[in-house]
């Protein structure tokens, strides 16, 4: 993107580094970079009439950016750079990832615990897919979902879903696990209200975006997941995950 060029309007640019510091710029436009190849640009051309023009960008040509406009107050937004794979006039990827995927019972999980068919999830793996992978994704009980909590993470109960992700450096294919404790995510449905086959759908997206190395520890890092996690259900026609809490 080239900012527009415009003779000077009075408007400043004031950058604030970590500490609180101001430093005033005469810049027509600010780029936020970031370390993946997505960037922001804000062109201020239009400033003087209190308009200010955002644009997404991706270094990667396989990828399409976008932008996630969250509204948070009458007078604050927040802003998500999304990215995805580019796709053909038939709505599939120009260059799908390969997916090599096994899918698990555990003991005690049956026909009765309403488990999504294969087909759905093989669909919901591929759709926050953005890198080659193996995956397995293993439903279990209440009693193997605590043992693989307390062994991994020191927390004694079962919890709704645990990625484990093996890769051991970008070059190597996605490799992970993916675990899922259906009595968990069984209460989660009934007490959040959401269908259950939705709420399956949320957990595999966000467990294979944790074996991709997405991260929600920092704000930012859950702000990003969150928008990635939101803008793929909704490609696939369920509803905002996180909707219920954006509006407490």
């Amino acid at each position: 993107m080239k900012p527009q060029k415009s003779k000077s309007s009075g408007v400043s640019l004031i950058l604030f580094d970590g500490d609180g510091r101001a430093r005033k710029s005469a810049a027509h436009a600010l780029r936020v970079q970031l370390p993946d190849g997505r960037s922001l640009t804000l062109d201020l051309s239009q400033a003087a009439d209190g308009v200010v023009a955002l644009l997404a960008e991706h270094t990667d040509t396989n990828q399409q950016a976008g932008l996630l406009v969250r509204p948070d107050n009458h007078d604050a937004l927040s802003v998500a750079v999304t990215a995805t794979p580019l796709t053909t006039t038939t709505g599939t990827p120009a260059t799908p990832p390969a997916l090599e995927l096994d899918v698990q019972h555990g003991d005690g999980v049956g026909k009765a615990d309403g488990l999504p068919a294969r087909r759905k999830i093989e669909t919901w793996v591929k759709s926050a897919l953005y890198a080659d992978a193996v995956l397995t994704i293993r439903f279990v009980g209440e009693e193997e979902g605590r043992t693989l909590n307390r062994t991994y993470r020191g927390k004694d109960y079962a919890t709704n879903v645990l990625t484990f992700a093996y890769a051991e450096n970008e070059a190597d294919p996605v490799t992970g696990d993916i675990v899922l404790c259906c009595p968990v995510v069984q209460a989660e449905a009934r007490e959040q209200r959401k269908p259950l086959e939705a709420h399956y759908a949320h957990l595999i997206v966000h467990g294979v975006l944790h074996a991709q190395g997405y991260e929600h520890e920092e704000d930012a890092e859950a702000e990003e997941m969150e928008a990635i996690e939101t803008e793929t259900l909704q490609a696939l026609g369920h509803a905002d995950p996180y909707r219920d809490d954006r509006a407490a």
